[in-house]
């Protein structure tokens, strides 16, 4: 049974740290272990977990500035946002129906998964608006990098690299996020399309046009819809939705969703809910050139599936098998992208590559970044790479 270390601040995390790697033990690091089952399992005695680390520690509304501790729930983080009319930019997804948890997601492990939902094809990465951190490294020693200013770094741009490292490089303890003005309204075009084809090329053509489309997702299935969001001012919303009906009428019929249905339908895509996938399926993500995602669809031959970012990101949903995953790897690579194991059993992760495996350069780069960040490799051995 693994023990669970909780300390209550960024000195209780550093203690923690620096007396693993005394003793050479590893640690498995989370916020409230809501990704566990992300990746490749973590075989570590013990977890530290951030979940005590909460709370605002700044916030600048005039400023478009927030900070906050690691473990701070996104949903506190986003109610803060939404009394002064402002919000998370990268509209980062919790998954917590996906991966079975009612625990809330932590801002840490927002940043540590760099997780991004539909927003990401017109705002950027979460790991875009990442302005500073401040983390413990594998040797228990804090550190900061970044600020409250965007040209806030020279040299080696630590923000960037602990985002998406999954807790590898180092604990993250507080982030400093830019955020933005949220949109007065919400609004969606959906088109009925023959097939996925017919629909990422709607996506591509409402994304190419003036009107400032937000979100671009295409739902997979009997009968696929491809869905184009705009968020702006009540009165240009209306009027950008009817000039995109107008210029994409060509790719089927079209549908306008309004203000609070559109927001709660694109809620359910932020969180992969239109997949439909059931407890017992693997789960995968395919990055791929949006003209590409159909062609992954059909060569991975599972039975559910959803695109979002213009085609870009494909979700996809199947049986738990090495084969299955197989199949996933060999679309992934024929069309020229990237994949991610996302979910699936214990057993599962553990046996193949939960990610493509690097260029010897680009893992030797890693290993020599890793070598100074945690020098004893004791920081969540093994989460995204075997060995």
């Amino acid at each position: 049974m693994t023990s669970l270390i909780a300390p209550a601040d960024e000195a209780g995390v550093a203690a923690a740290v620096a007396e693993a790697a005394a003793a050479d033990e590893p640690l498995a690091v989370e916020g409230r272990g809501t990704k566990r089952a992300m990746l490749r399992p973590v075989q570590a005695a013990r977890t530290l977990s951030l979940r005590n680390l909460s709370g605002i520690t700044l916030y600048r509304p005039q400023e478009l500035i927030l900070s906050a501790r690691a473990g701070t729930p996104l949903p506190e983080i986003e109610a803060a946002l939404a009394e002064r009319g402002q919000q998370v930019i990268a509209e980062p997804p919790g998954l917590g129906a996906l991966f079975g948890t009612g625990e809330p997601p932590t801002l840490g492990g927002l940043v540590a998964t760099n997780l991004s939902g539909p927003r990401r094809i017109t705002a950027g990465a979460m790991r875009d608006h990442v302005m500073g951190i401040r983390a413990v490294n594998g040797l228990g020693e804090v550190f900061r990098n970044g600020g409250r200013v965007l040209k806030n770094v020279t040299g080696l741009d630590l923000c960037k690299l602990l985002t998406g490292a999954h807790g590898t490089l180092g604990v993250i303890t507080e982030v400093t996020l830019k955020v933005l003005p949220a949109a007065e309204r919400s609004g969606t075009l959906a088109i009925a399309v023959p097939d996925l084809e017919t629909g990422v090329r709607a996506l591509s053509a409402g994304l190419g046009s003036s009107y400032g489309v937000s979100g671009a997702a295409l739902l997979a299935g009997e009968a696929p819809r491809a869905l184009l969001r705009i968020e702006e001012f009540a009165e240009s919303v209306a009027y950008r939705l009817g000039r995109l009906r107008e210029a994409l009428g060509r790719f089927g019929d079209a549908a306008l969703i309004e203000d609070a249905e559109s927001r709660e339908l694109w809620r359910g895509i932020r969180e992969a809910e239109p997949l439909g996938a059931t407890a017992e399926d693997a789960v995968w993500r395919v990055s791929v050139q949006p003209s590409a995602g159909p062609g992954v669809v059909a060569a991975a031959g599972l039975p559910r599936a959803l695109l979002d970012w213009g085609g870009g990101l494909v979700w996809l949903a199947g049986p738990a098998t090495a084969e299955a995953h197989r199949q996933v790897m060999a679309a992934a690579g024929a069309a020229g992208g990237s994949f991610t194991l996302f979910r699936a059993p214990e057993p599962l992760r553990a046996a193949v590559p939960v990610l493509p495996e690097e260029a010897p350069v680009l893992a030797a780069i890693r290993g020599r970044i890793r070598a100074v960040m945690d020098p004893r490799g004791i920081l969540s051995p093994g989460r995204m790479y075997a060995g």
